[in-house]
This record gives C-alpha cells, sequence and structure tokens, in this order.
C-alpha cells in the first residue's frame, strides 16, 4: 500500500521535488517537512539581490502560498524531523510523532561552519543562510557600518559587494593568500581579489583569526579589527546527521547512486547533502550550489517512482558582485588541472577562462561574456583535448573547438 511520499527538507531542493512528482503525475501523499516556519524559498537571493534591496521578497520564495494546497502538498513548517526508520518507513517529528512514507527524500540541506575559536559560536557572530539572516544584515549594511566578514569565499565576498554598495567599511579576512583560492585557483582567484579591493574593501589574506568578539575581531598578530557588524563565511557542512543515525552510508553528505537512491532502495537524498556518483566524473561529487538543488529533484522524483532516471548533469554555478557577473560550468578540484587558458580581457574583466588537463576542459567561466554556457558544457562533457592557442582566440568559436 503506498503510504505516500515525504521530503525533509523544505528548501528550494525539497519544493521542486513535490513539483517534480506531481509533473510526474503521482496521484499520492506529499508532505514536505521543515524547521523553518518560513514557506521553501531559494538561497541565492539571500546573498544578491535580496540582501542588495533590489528584490521584494515574494521573489525569493519557489512558489506561491497558494501552490502547495493546490497541488495537494502537505506543508509540516516550523517542525524539525528527529529520526528516520528506513525498516519501519517512517519519519519522526519532534513531539514525536511518526510519518509513514513508501518514499522518502532526504533534502537536507547543509548549514554554516562555525569558527573553532574563542567566541566562534558567540551570539554577536552571524552568518548567511536563512531568510532571517538575510533580513538582519540587509538592515545592518549602512553607510559607515564597520563590517568585518571572516572568509573570503562566495558567501563572504557577495556580501562583501552587497555591504559595500550600501556604503558600508568592509573588511575581509582570509586565511589563505587569495580569495577563492581552493575553488579557482591562483590564476583567477586575483581577479577576485583585485576586483574587492578596487570597489575599497581591505582585503586581509594570509591572517589567523584568534578570537571573534562583540565588537570586532583578534588577530594573530594581536591587533584588533572593530566591527559594528561581523559575519563568519567559512563555508557549510552537509546536514547528514539524520542520515547517519538511520544507519544510511553518509561520507561527505549522503552517499547515493546516479539515480539518487542513498543505500536503502527507498530513501533518496538530492541537493547540498547529497554525495552523488556522477556518471561523467565516475565517482561521487557534492556539489553546494543552486543548479543541483534545481535540477537534481526531478531525477530523484522519477527515481522514487520506478523511473530509470539518471542525474549527470555538468555542474554550474553563478555570481554577481558589483559590475562583475559570472557563470562557472563544469568541475575542477585543486590540483585536478594542469593550466589555466584564458580568452579576452582579463583586465576589464570580460573573459573566458578555461581549467585544463591533458588538453581537455574541465571547467569553464565567463565572467561579463554571456550566452556561452551551452558550448563551454558541450566542451566539458565531450572530454575531448582541445588546441589551447585556439581556445584562448576569441576569434574561433567554441563550437568549433
Amino acid at each position: 500500500m503506498d503510504t505516500g511520499i515525504v521530503i525533509v527538507g523544505a528548501g528550494l531542493a525539497g519544493a521542486k521535488a513535490a513539483e517534480a512528482l506531481r509533473a510526474e503525475g503521482y496521484g499520492g501523499p506529499v508532505t514536505l517537512v521543515g524547521d523553518e516556519a518560513e514557506r521553501p524559498y531559494e538561497r541565492p537571493p539571500l546573498s544578491k539581490g535580496y540582501l542588495l534591496g533590489k528584490e521584494e521578497k515574494e521573489k525569493v520564495y519557489v512558489h506561491p502560498a497558494d501552490w502547495y494546497g493546490q497541488h495537494g502538498v502537505t506543508l509540516r513548517l516550523g517542525t524539525a524531523a528527529t529520526a528516520v526508520d528506513p525498516a519501519g518507513h517512517a519519519v519522526t517529528l519532534e513531539g514525536g510523532e511518526r510519518l509513514p512514507f513508501s518514499k522518502l527524500l532526504l533534502a537536507t540541506g547543509s548549514a554554516p561552519r562555525t569558527l573553532p575559536v574563542p567566541g566562534g559560536d558567540g551570539e554577536f557572530v552571524r552568518t548567511l543562510r536563512r531568510l532571517g539572516d538575510s533580513e538582519q544584515l540587509r538592515a545592518a549594511f549602512r553607510p559607515g557600518a564597520r563590517v568585518v566578514i571572516v572568509g573570503a569565499g562566495w558567501i563572504g565576498l557577495e556580501a562583501a559587494a552587497a555591504a559595500r554598495t550600501a556604503g558600508a567599511e568592509v573588511t575581509v579576512l582570509e586565511a589563505a593568500e587569495l580569495p577563492l583560492l581552493r575553488v579557482l585557483g591562483p590564476e583567477v582567484a586575483r581577479v577576485f581579489a583585485d576586483l574587492h579591493r578596487a570597489h575599497g574593501v581591505d582585503l586581509r589574506l594570509g591572517v589567523r583569526v584568534e578570537e571573534l568578539r562583540a565588537d570586532g575581531v583578534r588577530l594573530g598578530d594581536g591587533s584588533t579589527v572593530p566591527a559594528d557588524v561581523l559575519l563568519v563565511g567559512v563555508g557549510v557542512s552537509p546536514n547528514t546527521a539524520l542520515a547517519e543515525n538511520a544507519g544510511l552510508t553518509v561520507d561527505d553528505g549522503v552517499r547515493t547512486d546516479q539515480h539518487l537512491a542513498t543505500s536503502h532502495p527507498d530513501v533518496f537524498a538530492a541537493g547540498d547533502a547529497a554525495n552523488a556518483f556522477h556518471p561523467l566524473f565516475g565517482r561521487p561529487i557534492r556539489v553546494e550550489h543552486w543548479a543541483n538543488a534545481l535540477n537534481q529533484p526531478a531525477v530523484a522524483a522519477a527515481s522514487m517512482l520506478g523511473k530509470a532516471a539518471v542525474y549527470d548533469r555538468v555542474p554550474y554555478f553563478f555570481t554577481d558582485q558589483y559590475d562583475l557577473g559570472m557563470e562557472y560550468t563544469g568541475y575542477a578540484e585543486p590540483g585536478g588541472y594542469d593550466r589555466v587558458v584564458f580568452r579576452g580581457d582579463v583586465a576589464g574583466r570580460e573573459f573566458l577562462a578555461f581549467w585544463l588537463s591533458g588538453g581537455k576542459v574541465l571547467a569553464g567561466m565567463n565572467v561579463n561574456v554571456w550566452d556561452v554556457t551551452d558550448p563551454i558544457r558541450e566542451l566539458v562533457r565531450s572530454g575531448r583535448a582541445v588546441d589551447p592557442e585556439r581556445l584562448a582566440d576569441p576569434a574561433v568559436p567554441l563550437g568549433e573547438l
């Protein structure tokens, strides 16, 4: 007997899974469980348009408020799932209620990491993961405010751009010698260092944070950086406690096959929490970006309904900072490439960059150059070797490489 499908995690991935189930023709009960009181919303605007005050709140939601009722999706918001019983096919909610399921999707997302220093978990430390976080920061980013951001990853830099745009004085503290070094490598990371310094950010690299205080940050050299607003953006960790306690295979996320099925055949995972086998790369990868949360749920929904669906999309993410817009397509790990090839005007921040290994394009980035993601994706997917000189020549169409 079909007891319905339960989705734990009421973010973008969970909401899109519910949508996909109905689109696939599933007519059974669908219950979406989330620990936030807000209905499902997208996270990119929280550090981009919504944080900048360019987007209204209604724009961040995945669906209109009445969509769930119209499509027979039960929302259990403001309610945390506390346990999963795969053998008994039930999810336990806080308070002890058990929700039965025939199939279960874990779309539990990720949580911001804290700094393991004195004050690292202080109430004055802000993170940027939830809608309320973005609203608090938007109110705090004002002319003259001293904003200190620990961590020069995507969230830290996007928040820095929003704060500077609002007129705040911004200091970014980063332990590595360049921002985004692990993601982009030194060749391209310098572009973002130059970008933020050109916009007045006090970017301090290679620094060690010793203590977080309500009034600032104490560094390893004994100096203190005063702060009115202290934001920590040092990455996220996948929310895997439910899966681990349920006996599912967990390894840097909830391990799944290419169909997004976990080690239990009736439990699936998608989004930030899923470490999914990727046929193109021949191994599991976990990608903490919007595109996975947007696109994986359709495959998970089809798989839950017994269809032969495979998730093999090329990873993709984007950022907007000041006057720089960027899209990144592919997957290049630190130390996994042997060359970076540029095409266009790097100094003018209007260019393409390609990460190569053995002549094959692993990933490509377009900066203030548009409508090229499709040919970049094809280069990555093809796995064919290219001529680096032709790759660098703007006169050679990408489709002819």
